[in-house]
């Protein structure tokens, strides 16, 4: 359909300004001003050179004024917002519940990037996402406020006692409580039920990228290892198959 294509297009089109969100962000820096430039020799890109993923594939990633490479995170995360942009419109329609969940998705995006690159989730950006998820799910169809509220809560704190009882049995720091802001996030948007399953699901995959890259020897069992981007698929599997899972685990267990 056609409004399926235009959400995939402004998908794409978010997914620059996500980029400019992920590389600023941790630098502290304006999202908004300057314009988009070079990392390497500052140079503004001009909006021909800007166009989501069909422009790197024509300068063949390279910068058109230094010829510096262009990380491959751009175009994969214009990519990745368009198919999930595409994804929210096709399942909820041209509805209120489709802006409401790509904010979420959004979100989930910047985070998981940032926290890749930095090891840190963006506390003000948590609370910008907490409060859009608390106060927007009055007009959702898909979430009450209470709902959100206790949805919130739940999220932030079953984080935050894993995070205090593996440092009381082991004297070691686990989580981070930039997880506990995602956790808050996911629970106002997607309520407790779908919290337990994003977190079961972050786990599940978690656990087997980390025993992959321990056998490629890629990885020390010591090193920290970024829980926000798993916690983020978990968040996306709830978002498009929560119903569906949380349903035949019901009828699975006949309650």
């Amino acid at each position: 359909m056609l409004y399926c294509l235009l959400a995939f297009i402004l998908g794409l089109m978010v997914g620059s300004f996500l980029n400019v969100c992920i590389y600023r962000i941790p630098k502290g820096e304006s999202i908004v001003w300057p314009p988009s430039h070079c990392p390497e020799c500052g140079g503004r890109i001009e909006p021909y050179d800007n166009i989501p993923v069909l422009s790197y594939l024509i300068l063949r990633g390279k910068c058109r004024n230094c010829g510096e490479r262009i990380s491959l995170r751009y175009p994969l995360v214009e990519l990745l917002t368009g198919i999930l942009t595409l994804g929210v419109v096709c399942k909820f329609g041209l509805s209120f519940d489709s802006l409401y969940f790509l904010i979420l998705v959004y979100y989930l995006i910047i985070v998981s990037f940032i926290d890749l690159e930095t090891m840190e989730v963006p506390v003000k950006l948590s609370y910008f996402a907490l409060n859009f998820g608390l106060f927007l799910s009055f007009l959702s169809k898909s979430q009450t406020f209470k709902e959100a509220v206790f949805g919130a809560s739940f999220g932030a704190g079953v984080i935050l006692f894993i995070i205090e009882t593996y440092y009381v049995l082991t004297g070691k720091e686990g989580m981070g409580y930039g997880d506990a802001n995602i956790m808050a996030v996911v629970g106002a948007f997607l309520g407790w039920k779908k919290v337990l399953l994003t977190l079961f699901s972050a786990s599940f995959i978690g656990a087997l990228v980390g025993i992959f890259l321990i056998i490629l020897n890629k990885r020390s069992k010591e090193l920290p290892v970024p829980f926000g981007p798993f916690l983020a698929i978990g968040a996306l599997i709830s978002l498009f198959f929560g119903d569906e899972i949380i349903n035949f685990y019901l009828r699975g267990t006949g309650l």
